[in-house]
């Protein structure tokens, strides 16, 4: 192999536990989300797992984050909560940055 394969092969490798990462720092967003709302909702702890997780597999109905954001707000609204729709995305943003973290710190 050459130096120019070595690298090539190192990149994608890179690339590859990027998306990796990416994608267990998202599934934490989300629980994370989710159990941030389950308290709001004021679901026992057993319950919040249980709402955590559904919000977590929310995320693979369609790309990018309006699917979960909709879960949320919708399950806020069925539940005679009014959170503002800033209030929820700022709580992903905040959420994504503590996920990505904790993945990056191997936790």
């Amino acid at each position: 192999m050459t130096t120019f394969d070595d690298r090539e092969q190192a990149y994608e490798a890179k690339f590859a536990l990027d998306q990796e990462q990416e994608f267990k720092a998202m599934a934490r967003r989300n629980k994370l989300l989710g159990l941030w709302a389950a308290e709001k909702m004021g679901l026992n702890a057993e319950s919040a797992e249980q709402y955590a997780s559904a919000v977590v597999r929310a995320d693979f109905d369609q790309p990018g984050d309006e699917d979960v954001f909709r879960k949320v707000a919708g399950d806020f609204e069925g539940s005679g909560l009014e959170i503002r729709e800033s209030e929820i995305r700022r709580k992903m943003d905040e959420f994504g940055s503590i996920a990505r973290d904790q993945i990056r710190a191997g936790e």
